[in-house]
């Protein structure tokens, strides 16, 4: 097993991690739809999207929600953020800093409290996912939500064996989150959501290729094309249709008329 550069993974994917990641013309307004709606955005929110990447869900709720106050994209990939454009979209402002840098107060935002932030497919990256929420949660503001969005410990896509394997092993379990977030003083509950993916199976083994998930990062070249060849032979379909399903972890702070 390769070791596992998270950072370096996404710096060297930033250009073309949006593609990657756009699995169809749906998917991403419906996934921004299923975080503004659990976290019941309103267009007064102080937002901030932490682990935001390339910001592709926070750039389609900002369209849709037009905030008052630009959500935050924080990110500590520079190379990301960049793909926001310069200057960033209106409703977005881009900050290089990651979920630990926030939550230890190292690098300042532009509110004192935050109203709303959601963390999607990023708290397996934390080192220390209970202190840094511990520290997240205390940047909201009265009646603010915290949102974790992340893939359950078991997942039905198509990969290679080996690869299901070793995400069993490395997923936090979504209750373990619920339990971080209630011991940091939030109302915590666990829903989910699932969404159908369509996509033909030559474009998924090139993202596979590319290492589209940071998972994938800790396999070798030789790894990944053994894979993408027990892939090909256990998926002759020309289209691959499997169901994609998120953990919604929703913590509120008390005293807010939320």
């Amino acid at each position: 097993m390769e070791q596992r550069d998270v950072r370096g993974h996404y710096e060297e994917l930033a250009a073309e991690y949006d593609e990657h990641w756009v699995y169809g013309p749906d998917y991403v307004p419906w996934m921004s739809a299923r975080i503004a709606e659990a976290l019941r955005l309103t267009p007064t929110d102080r937002i901030a999207d932490i682990g935001s990447g390339t910001g592709l869900f926070a750039r389609e709720v900002a369209g849709a929600l037009r905030p008052e106050h630009p959500i935050l994209c924080v990110d500590p990939s520079p190379a990301m953020l960049e793909q926001l454009g310069s200057p960033p979209p209106p409703g977005l402002t881009p900050l290089v800093a990651s979920g630990e840098d926030i939550a230890e107060g190292r690098v300042g935002l532009p509110h004192e409290q935050l109203d709303a932030m959601w963390l999607k497919e990023s708290v397996h990256h934390l080192p220390d996912p209970a202190q840094t929420l511990l520290g997240l949660a205390d940047r909201l503001a009265p009646g603010g939500r915290l949102l974790v969005v992340m893939l359950p410990v078991m997942i039905r896509y198509p990969l290679f064996e080996a690869a299901l394997t070793r995400f069993r092993e490395l997923q936090p379990d979504p209750n373990t989150i619920v339990g971080h977030l209630r011991a940091a003083g939030l109302d915590a509950e666990l829903g989910h959501v699932e969404y159908e993916l369509r996509i033909d199976r030559d474009k998924y083994l090139g993202m596979v290729r590319a290492r589209y998930m940071s998972l994938l990062s800790t396999f070798s070249d030789l790894e990944i094309e053994k894979g993408v060849e027990e892939m090909r032979a256990a998926h002759p379909e020309s289209v691959l249709v499997f169901p994609d399903r998120f953990a919604f972890v929703l913590g509120e702070r008390r005293g807010g008329d939320t």
